[in-house]
């Protein structure tokens, strides 16, 4: 029996929220008022969690597949993924900016951060549909 793939509702919703969070974050980076070094830094963490949690997502799917995923790669993912989002949270919480572009780039963040969970999940599904 075939098992069912992932809909494309879904799908389009998880680009959607990547591209969502992605653009909104780098948007607001553009137009912020903040020296160049900060807006490096901002945007290295924003590429920094996108690659930890995708890297993440695929070794917990490993796992659960049983496909050999070592320990200490599977460390370093989680780590990855923890060390990027604290990171930003201690640049935003020293950042001379208004609490609301706080939160702006926190929420962008997170839903970027789901979106490349959800469209790694989805292109991971529709690879075992084949």
């Amino acid at each position: 029996m075939k098992k069912q793939g992932v809909s494309n509702a879904f799908v389009a919703a998880s680009w959607v929220a990547l591209a969502a969070g992605m653009i909104g974050f780098i948007v607001g980076l553009a137009r912020a008022e903040m020296q160049l070094n900060e807006k490096g830094y901002y945007f290295t963490i924003l590429l920094y969690g996108l690659f930890a949690v995708v890297s993440l997502q695929k070794a917990v799917r490993d796992r659960l597949e049983n496909i050999k995923v070592t320990d200490i790669y599977y460390g370093i993912c989680w780590f990855a993924t923890l060390s990027s989002i604290v990171l930003l949270a201690i640049g935003l919480w020293n950042a001379t900016i208004l609490p609301s572009e706080k939160g702006f780039y926190g929420f962008a963040f997170l839903l970027a951060l789901f979106g490349a969970i959800a469209v790694q999940k989805n292109t991971r599904d529709n690879m075992t549909q084949e």
